[in-house]
């Protein structure tokens, strides 16, 4: 996930790689399949999968697998691909216009951990997100972490990073946008709220919850229902359970 230099990034492991097969085909610069002396049924799999899109797959001693992983978990592929193409505020403000159906956004507030953002990406995309938008400043970067926790799922996304979240979410709100922020002292439960129109969900770092200029450019905070002994839950999960509402009442009000 991470880029190599300002033309390509390397995708580590079997599923990122995969689902890197998939959405982009003969467009990889080239898929690394390490070269083994027993036998790999699934990298041989996975040559075959790239081999039959138009990918041009390379058979490499592990050695340099490793050199280009960086340490980093590779399972025996690694795949070159051109830099993730990432939205600017005013293509993601234009969003809203494009679609045939109510726009569904994810905004991150300071989510800085590429595992946290990389599970979000991945139900983001899974439940039909139409992007996933973040800051400049202080958020996860895209790594090979980033991707290996999406699954692959980050192939399929679309991106947007924003020089100001607060400045961009109140351009949405201020074009039609309900923009909802997740925030456990909300004076409402985000069920309770009509979510078929143009959506974006606003969630914060764990801990922390949603800084103050971004709660200021929300148009509504409501908060998860919450029945046990425990307040808060993990940012990904969150998310996960904002977004199912969503495409919920969606589905029911079709």
């Amino acid at each position: 996930m991470s880029a190599t230099n300002g033309e390509s990034r390397w995708i580590l492991g079997v599923q990122p790689v995969r689902e890197a097969i998939t959405a982009h085909g003969r467009e990889l610069r080239r898929v690394l399949v390490e070269t083994r002396s027993e036998a790999a049924p699934q990298l041989e799999a996975i040559a075959r999968f790239a081999t039959d899109r138009g990918a041009r797959v390379e058979r490499v001693p592990r050695a340099t697998l490793d050199r280009v992983a960086q340490g980093e978990r590779h399972q025996g592929v690694i795949a070159e691909a051109a830099p993730l193409q990432v939205l600017d505020e005013d293509a993601l403000v234009d969003l809203p216009s494009q679609g045939e159906h109510p726009v569904l956004l994810v905004a991150l507030d300071e989510i800085t951990d590429p595992h946290n953002l990389g599970a979000i990406i991945r139900t983001a995309v899974a439940l039909g997100a139409d992007a996933i938008v973040w800051p400049e400043d202080k958020a996860a970067p895209l790594t090979p972490a980033t991707g290996r926790a999406s699954a692959g799922a980050i192939e399929h996304a679309r991106l947007a990073r924003v020089r100001s979240l607060p400045r961009a979410l109140a351009a949405l709100r201020d074009g039609g946008v309900e923009v909802v922020g997740l925030d456990a002292a909300g004076s409402e439960e985000l069920g309770a709220l009509d979510l078929r129109g143009p959506t974006c969900l606003v969630v914060g770092a764990e801990g922390k919850g949603l800084r103050g200029p971004t709660k200021k450019a929300c148009s509504r905070l409501a908060k998860l229902p919450m029945a046990g002994p425990i307040a808060s839950l993990n940012a990904s999960v969150a998310a996960a359970i904002a977004l199912y509402e969503v495409v919920r009442q969606r589905r029911v009000g079709a």
